[in-house]
């Protein structure tokens, strides 16, 4: 009796002769088949594939033929084309300047020249500051104009602006109204004013200017008294204001310091008058201080004046 491992290692032979028997075959059918297609083995591949698809592809004449149904028309595939990216332009490339050009835009250098050391300059004088005429003297030679001297409408007179001979205008009727105002409301206040002196023709100043200068001497008259021609009389627009009753203060400076002054020099700017000659004031004016002597400007220079505390001449700009 066979043993159980016997008779499994006799069918284990007999799968290996067959296996063998079997892959032998397969190499002769292979070589057979490689043998008809020239031995190549891709042409051989390439027609076994192709006998494989007519086997495929073959009809079956048992299938019944059915009437194909109405398909829907496809609506066209439109393909978007490729969107481009647009040519980089490329720079042309910089020309080089021609050697010619580029000589021509050089300029060679030029040789230095010697120079020859600078002269010794000789130092130069500096003018000497104008200083401001002096207001309280007469120019040199001066002489009467033809016309007066206006400035922003305000007639201007006084040593280095004189009159004309011959200007005699009388006394400003403008300015007597503002004096009549003046004197009113002055009165309200228990002081009388009185206008004891306004126009002065050329004539009468010439006449009181040399009694003054005979009397005093011509350099102490110029600082109180005018000569003919430069006085403020002659305008028509000042006016030497006192009080009735106190003519011992008339044209002094003791008016100043009474009752009537005081008012007059805080109040004459409301009417058009200022204090033309105030004291300090000398270099700028031309003459001493006069508390007595008004001039009549109008009503919107006066104020101004006033208000600034300064003199008609710094208003008008000529110091």
């Amino acid at each position: 009796m066979k043993s159980r491992y016997s008779d499994n290692q006799d069918k284990k032979n007999t799968y290996i002769k067959w296996g063998a028997g079997g892959l032998l075959a397969l190499l002769l059918l292979a070589g057979t088949w490689l043998y008809a297609n020239g031995w190549d083995v891709e042409r051989s591949f390439a027609a076994l594939k192709g006998q494989q698809a007519e086997e495929t592809e073959a009809p079956n004449e048992e299938a019944d033929v059915q009437e194909p149904a109405a398909e829907k028309p496809e609506k066209p595939i439109v393909e978007k084309p490729e969107e481009q990216e647009p040519p980089v332009e490329e720079e042309p490339p910089a020309e080089e300047p021609k050697a010619e050009e580029s000589a021509a835009e050089t300029p060679a250098p030029e040789e230095p020249k010697a120079q020859e050391p600078p002269a010794a300059e000789e130092p130069k004088e500096e003018p000497a500051e104008q200083q401001p005429a002096d207001a309280t003297t007469y120019q040199d030679g001066i002489k009467l104009p033809a016309k007066p001297t206006y400035i922003n409408n305000i007639l201007l007179a006084n040593k280095q602006h004189p009159l004309p001979q011959n200007y005699a205008p009388g006394e400003s009727k403008e300015a007597r109204a503002a004096f009549e105002a003046m004197k009113k409301d002055a009165q309200a206040a228990g002081i009388n004013l009185n206008a004891f002196s306004t126009y002065r023709e050329f004539a009468r100043q010439k006449q009181l200017y040399e009694g003054y200068a005979a009397k005093d001497g011509a350099k102490a008259a110029d600082r109180y008294s005018a000569r003919p021609g430069f006085s403020e009389h002659q305008t028509g627009l000042a006016f030497d204001i006192g009080e009735a009753g106190q003519e011992q203060h008339w044209a002094s400076a003791s008016f100043g310091a009474t009752k009537g002054g005081k008012w007059v020099k805080a109040n004459a700017h409301k009417y058009g008058f200022i204090l033309r000659y105030p004291e300090g004031a000398e270099k700028i004016t031309g003459y001493m201080h006069e508390s007595w002597h008004f001039r009549y400007v109008g009503n919107a220079a006066a104020k101004e004046i006033f208000a600034k505390g300064i003199t008609l001449e710094e208003y008008l700009g000529v110091h």
